[in-house]
């Protein structure tokens, strides 16, 4: 599943790469979970960039509950085997098989956070493109509800998911969140798109290199926003490849970097004339 996930790019940023417009301000967050309020592009308003709450509720609901994941293969899969390639049952489930159908939506990220499949975030590991400007799209269903105790009405998304990615599978854990290549965001929100299309967008693999590092037990309480959560507590799975995404980090404002410093040199020095 994916329960954790990181957005701290700029806004400026986020609306050029999905040539869309803020509807609402967002604040750069490190440690985005259940409930809370996040950017996501629905298939109803593709040009825009709402803030609609990580989770959704199905229809059925009889008590108060959230979805934040949505299985690709449905029922099927059980084993959540890395080539699976049978089918897709979020088209027979109900919760979801209207939703996948006319209700899709992408949501930006820099990272996702995971752990083993039995110690889960008690041993929780980032997941990042390795790659300088670390933002991608996962795949996701968005639905409207009226919260069962108070009436309100609410919008939220859910995070599809697939079997582990080859880094994700290294540290022990059984599922991935469905990223979805850059050239295919288009056609993911469109009103055109068949069952047969939205199948193969779903088995297409994004053209990303992941790593990952192991982090602070501390991202489990979702009150801890600091980007200082997502720091390297150990040596990342793939260490013969450049872990570029805490240098992310040092640039989005934690700690100083040579390029850091040499700008504020540079303005230093300007502000003498």
């Amino acid at each position: 599943m994916c329960g954790r996930y990181t957005l701290i790019s700029k806004l400026e940023v986020i609306e050029e790469t999905f040539q869309v417009n803020a509807v609402h301000p967002f604040q750069p967050n490190p440690n985005i979970g259940p409930g809370e309020m996040a950017p996501a592009i629905t298939q109803q308003a593709p040009r825009q960039l709402q803030l609609l709450q990580f989770g959704l509720q199905p229809a059925w609901a009889q008590k108060p509950m959230l979805l934040i994941n949505a299985r690709t293969e449905g029922d099927f899969n059980t084993d959540d085997r890395i080539d699976y390639h049978g089918n897709l049952g979020i088209f027979q489930k109900p919760a979801f098989r209207s939703l996948i159908r006319t209700q899709r939506c992408i949501i930006p990220a820099n990272a996702f956070i995971e752990g083993p499949k039995a110690e889960r975030l008690d041993q929780p590991f980032v997941v990042f493109p390795m790659q300088e400007q670390p933002l991608f799209a996962f795949a996701g269903i968005w639905g409207q509800w009226n919260d069962l105790q108070t009436g309100q009405s609410k919008t939220g998304f859910s995070i599809l998911t697939t079997p582990s990615l080859f880094v994700v599978s290294k540290f022990g854990h059984h599922r991935s969140p469905l990223v979805l290549p850059s050239t295919h965001y288009h056609e993911w929100l469109s009103n055109n798109a068949s069952v047969q299309d939205l199948v193969q967008l779903m088995r297409a693999t994004a053209p990303i290199e992941w790593n990952a590092y192991p982090i602070s037990p501390a991202v489990k309480n979702q009150a801890h926003k600091n980007l200082e959560v997502l720091l390297p507590v150990g040596p990342a799975i793939l260490p013969q490849t450049i872990t570029h995404f805490s240098q992310y980090l040092k640039l989005s404002g934690m700690g100083s970097s040579p390029a850091r410093d040499r700008r504020q040199e540079e303005d230093r020095q300007l502000r003498l004339f």
